[in-house]
Protein backbone atom coordinates (compact mmCIF):
# COMPACT_ATOMS: atom_id res chain seq x y z
CA UNK A 1 0.00 0.00 0.00
CA UNK A 2 1.47 3.48 -1.22
CA UNK A 3 0.64 6.67 0.70
CA UNK A 4 -1.55 9.25 -1.63
CA UNK A 5 0.13 12.81 -3.07
CA UNK A 6 -3.99 14.35 -2.83
CA UNK A 7 -5.18 15.76 0.11
CA UNK A 8 -7.84 13.24 0.76
CA UNK A 9 -11.32 13.95 2.48
CA UNK A 10 -12.67 11.38 4.86
CA UNK A 11 -16.19 11.94 4.25
CA UNK A 12 -17.72 7.92 4.86
CA UNK A 13 -17.73 7.22 9.17
CA UNK A 14 -18.04 4.39 10.33
CA UNK A 15 -21.38 2.85 10.32
CA UNK A 16 -22.27 3.97 6.78
CA UNK A 17 -23.46 2.08 4.15
CA UNK A 18 -22.19 1.67 0.68
CA UNK A 19 -22.82 0.64 -2.82
CA UNK A 20 -20.40 -2.10 -4.41
CA UNK A 21 -18.98 -1.35 -8.45
CA UNK A 22 -17.77 -4.88 -8.78
CA UNK A 23 -19.09 -8.37 -9.62
CA UNK A 24 -18.15 -10.21 -6.22
CA UNK A 25 -21.77 -10.89 -5.20
CA UNK A 26 -21.79 -8.26 -2.79
CA UNK A 27 -24.55 -4.83 -2.89
CA UNK A 28 -24.38 -3.34 -0.18
CA UNK A 29 -21.83 -3.14 2.35
CA UNK A 30 -21.83 -1.27 6.44
CA UNK A 31 -18.37 0.01 7.32
CA UNK A 32 -17.58 -1.01 10.69
CA UNK A 33 -13.77 -0.22 10.61
CA UNK A 34 -10.85 1.50 8.69
CA UNK A 35 -7.59 -0.81 9.04
CA UNK A 36 -4.77 1.23 10.04
CA UNK A 37 -6.16 4.52 10.70
CA UNK A 38 -5.09 6.33 13.83
CA UNK A 39 -7.64 9.33 14.91
CA UNK A 40 -7.67 11.51 17.85
CA UNK A 41 -9.78 10.97 21.16
CA UNK A 42 -13.56 11.11 20.36
CA UNK A 43 -13.47 11.61 16.62
CA UNK A 44 -15.30 8.95 14.74
CA UNK A 45 -13.03 7.34 12.33
CA UNK A 46 -14.10 7.76 8.37
CA UNK A 47 -12.54 6.04 5.33
CA UNK A 48 -11.45 8.30 2.13
CA UNK A 49 -11.02 6.92 -1.56
CA UNK A 50 -7.73 4.61 -1.50
CA UNK A 51 -9.08 3.66 2.00
CA UNK A 52 -8.84 -0.13 3.03
CA UNK A 53 -12.15 -0.86 5.52
CA UNK A 54 -13.64 -3.96 6.64
CA UNK A 55 -17.27 -4.26 6.18
CA UNK A 56 -19.90 -6.51 6.89
CA UNK A 57 -22.16 -7.65 3.60
CA UNK A 58 -25.59 -6.48 3.74
CA UNK A 59 -27.22 -7.31 0.48
CA UNK A 60 -26.18 -9.34 -2.18
CA UNK A 61 -26.00 -13.13 -2.91
CA UNK A 62 -26.98 -15.36 -0.33
CA UNK A 63 -23.74 -16.74 0.31
CA UNK A 64 -22.08 -13.23 0.26
CA UNK A 65 -24.44 -12.04 2.88
CA UNK A 66 -23.47 -11.15 6.82
CA UNK A 67 -19.93 -11.87 5.64
CA UNK A 68 -16.96 -9.63 6.96
CA UNK A 69 -15.12 -8.79 4.27
CA UNK A 70 -12.27 -6.06 3.08
CA UNK A 71 -12.72 -3.44 0.96
CA UNK A 72 -11.28 -0.86 -0.54
CA UNK A 73 -13.35 2.74 -1.50
CA UNK A 74 -12.92 3.87 -4.97
CA UNK A 75 -15.49 6.90 -5.43
CA UNK A 76 -16.84 9.32 -3.10
CA UNK A 77 -19.65 12.76 -3.13
CA UNK A 78 -17.76 14.74 -1.29
CA UNK A 79 -15.14 16.67 -3.13
CA UNK A 80 -11.18 16.29 -2.84
CA UNK A 81 -8.33 18.51 -3.96
CA UNK A 82 -5.43 17.10 -5.91
CA UNK A 83 -2.10 18.62 -6.05
CA UNK A 84 -2.43 20.34 -8.89
CA UNK A 85 -5.15 22.21 -7.92
CA UNK A 86 -8.44 20.44 -9.33
CA UNK A 87 -11.52 19.33 -7.60
CA UNK A 88 -12.88 15.86 -7.79
CA UNK A 89 -16.40 14.65 -6.52
CA UNK A 90 -18.18 11.37 -7.96
CA UNK A 91 -21.84 10.93 -8.12
CA UNK A 92 -21.96 8.33 -5.58
CA UNK A 93 -20.13 6.36 -3.01
CA UNK A 94 -18.94 2.88 -4.05
CA UNK A 95 -16.34 0.42 -2.95
CA UNK A 96 -14.66 -2.98 -4.46
CA UNK A 97 -14.52 -5.72 -2.49
CA UNK A 98 -10.79 -7.95 -1.98
CA UNK A 99 -10.13 -11.00 -1.41
CA UNK A 100 -7.27 -10.32 0.89
CA UNK A 101 -6.17 -7.70 3.15
CA UNK A 102 -3.22 -6.69 -0.07
CA UNK A 103 -5.46 -5.58 -2.11
CA UNK A 104 -6.40 -8.18 -4.86
CA UNK A 105 -9.92 -7.93 -5.90
CA UNK A 106 -12.64 -10.77 -5.89
CA UNK A 107 -14.84 -9.20 -9.11
CA UNK A 108 -13.66 -9.26 -12.77
CA UNK A 109 -15.18 -6.36 -13.60
CA UNK A 110 -15.84 -2.92 -12.33
CA UNK A 111 -18.78 -0.47 -13.28
CA UNK A 112 -18.19 2.36 -13.75
CA UNK A 113 -15.27 5.30 -13.24
CA UNK A 114 -12.24 4.56 -10.47
CA UNK A 115 -10.29 7.29 -8.67
CA UNK A 116 -6.68 7.81 -9.83
CA UNK A 117 -5.52 7.81 -6.23
CA UNK A 118 -7.46 4.15 -5.21
CA UNK A 119 -5.04 3.28 -8.76
CA UNK A 120 -1.98 4.11 -7.46
CA UNK A 121 -2.30 3.15 -3.70
CA UNK A 122 -3.41 -0.71 -5.14
CA UNK A 123 -2.03 -1.97 -8.27
CA UNK A 124 -4.47 -5.12 -8.16
CA UNK A 125 -7.64 -2.42 -8.83
CA UNK A 126 -5.61 -0.52 -11.33
CA UNK A 127 -5.08 -4.03 -13.59
CA UNK A 128 -9.13 -4.24 -13.13
CA UNK A 129 -10.51 -1.07 -13.96
CA UNK A 130 -11.66 0.23 -16.75
CA UNK A 131 -12.13 3.95 -16.59
CA UNK A 132 -9.35 5.86 -14.40
CA UNK A 133 -10.65 9.61 -13.38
Amino acid sequence: MKAIKASMTRALPLGCQVATCDNSGAKLLKVFTVVGLNTRKGRLPAAGIGDLVMASVKKGRPDMRKQVVFAIIVRQKKSYRRPDGTHVKFEDNAAVVCKDNKGNPKGTIFKGPIAKEACSRWPGIAKTASIIV
